[in-house]
């Protein structure tokens, strides 16, 4: 383990941070009181007669007030619409349906178990890195699952727990924003990014896809990262393991879960071939039936029920061989035990959109996102010094605040108009802030999961504390931060779309 001068140094950091995280109120008391801050700049700023120029239409763009009878009018009048058209909101919901059939009739945990069971032992910290970052398709579970899981297999193997612990943590929460397939983050960013567009360009729209190839690319170089760090760094660190805990015996799969996968690969299979047969012919039925296209097709528009109709296909499948499934009853408590975990996001949501929404009615964003702008053009500044400049940005901003959505709600309505006005689309914005979120989740005590991971980490080594996880952890945080930002400046070199239909810069008119 560390040094007492280091760990003391770690401490009274992490102290400074946690005093300052703690000092901030719920995510969903600070969205209420920023509305209201909202409602009364605009009738501060409307004295002051500010407007700007909107590049795109020449209109001049004040400030409107919403502390006025006209504005009580709206406020009233839309709120609920507000809450209820909120684009995050239904798609979020609708995604966690059908991964909560899966993971309430017991795949994911099965298949996870798969995957570590099945590791070589020169590959099982590949492996279980690449397990932390798959595991994000199904939010939480890879934490309360994987994590611990992955202490255990590492003692069994006669390493160090806390390594395997570090490897799966490592792969769960710094590689947040990676994954082969679609998680339920994808479509909750694109809403916000979608709303924050708006404001400048009303009829915009970002696809949950729209980040899909950096982030499937992204899969492999956080594995191999994590994978790298573990190994020549956290692992030689920690040193062979010396506490009181033995090593557990890991049950292999049973007959029924293996007939379980079985079923969920047939229901797998199926599914695809269904998604196939709508693509692959010209004429097919996920495609735009007018013009045959697939970037603005059903398919693009329906990709969070396609989410949900085949996570629970594939759910119910396993269930069924597993027999894990009795009756329809057990699929809509899948269901229900998802929504019982949203309750305090729904909530946040409320007053997310409201906020939201004041911020576009009074302007306030077009004009500082135009003034913005201004001195960014006048700086000279390209898209690789801005967009590292925002990773790093973003990166801060995660110490204090834990929430990626309730973060993201408000820096898009800033920066994503900002840098639109300097050309460049909000998928590529968007892209960024998932690289600075995802680096400092693994050291920031307001990761909601935190506590839980140092709760883990005292089972083997009792007097450990905050300070023990962010020593283990840094190594993580700034070897993912820079190989990162290398790859989105490759990236950024090579000019290569983010995800189907999005690229880094606004299409020319």
């Amino acid at each position: 383990m560390s040094t007492p001068v280091s760990r003391s140094r770690i401490d009274r950091f992490l102290s400074v941070i946690e005093r300052l995280g703690n000092a901030l109120p719920h995510p969903g008391t600070l969205f209420a009181g920023m509305a209201l801050l909202v409602i009364l700049l605009s009738w501060l700023l409307s004295r002051f007669s500010i407007s700007v120029v909107h590049p795109g239409t020449g209109e001049v763009i004040s400030i409107v007030n919403l502390v006025s009878a006209e504005g009580l009018h709206r406020i009233l009048g839309q709120m609920i619409t507000n809450f209820t058209g909120f684009a995050p909101l239904g798609t979020v919901l609708v995604a966690l349906l059908g991964i909560g059939i899966a993971e309430g009739l017991g795949l994911i945990s099965t298949a996870l178990r798969l995957i570590v069971l099945k590791s070589p032992p020169r590959l099982l910290t590949m492996v279980i890195v690449f397990a932390g970052v798959l595991s994000n398709t199904a939010s939480e579970v890879g934490y309360v699952l994987l994590v611990p899981l992955a202490a255990i297999i590492f003692l069994a193997a006669g390493r160090n727990p806390l390594a395997g612990l570090a490897a799966a943590f490592a792969g769960v929460s710094g590689g947040y924003s990676a994954n082969l397939l679609l998680g339920t983050i994808d479509p909750l960013l694109a809403g916000l990014s979608q709303e924050a567009a708006r404001i400048l360009q009303p009829g915009y729209e970002v696809n949950p896809m729209c980040n899909y190839y950096f982030m499937f690319f992204s899969t492999f170089l956080i594995t191999g990262l994590g994978t790298w760090v573990t190994e020549r760094i956290v692992e030689p660190r920690l040193g062979k393991y010396e506490g009181t805990e033995k090593a557990e015996e890991i049950k292999p799969l049973s007959g029924p879960e293996k007939r379980g996968l079985w079923f969920a690969l047939g229901g797998a299979l199926l599914f695809t071939a269904f998604v196939l047969g709508g693509l692959v012919p010209a004429d097919g039925y996920l495609r735009d039936p007018e013009t045959g296209n697939i970037l603005k097709s059903p398919f693009m528009s329906g990709i969070v029920a396609l989410i949900f109709l085949g996570a629970g296909l594939v759910g119910i499948a396993y269930g069924i061989g597993a027999r894990t499934i009795s009756s329809d009853a057990d699929v809509m408590k899948g269901m229900g035990k998802s929504m019982e975990t949203l309750g305090s996001y729904i909530v946040l949501v409320f007053f997310a959109a409201q906020f939201v929404a004041y911020f576009n009615w009074t302007n306030i964003g077009l004009v500082v996102a135009v003034q913005g702008a201004e001195v960014l053009k006048a700086s000279g500044l390209g898209p690789i010094p801005l967009m590292v400049a925002f990773v790093a940005v973003s990166a801060t901003i995660n110490l204090v605040m834990g929430s990626a959505s309730a973060k993201w709600a408000i820096m898009a309505p800033v920066f994503i108009p900002m840098f639109m006005l300097l050309g460049y689309s909000p998928e590529f914005t968007q892209v960024a802030y998932r690289v600075g979120d995802s680096v400092t989740n693994i050291i920031s005590p307001m990761m909601s999961y935190f506590a839980l991971i140092v709760a883990f980490i005292q089972r083997y080594v009792p007097k450990a504390g905050i300070g023990t996880v962010v020593a283990t952890m840094l190594p993580y945080t700034v070897i993912f931060f820079i190989g990162w930002t290398i790859f989105l400046i490759i990236w950024i070199l090579l000019e290569l779309p983010l995800g189907p239909g999005a690229g880094m810069y606004l299409p020319a008119g």
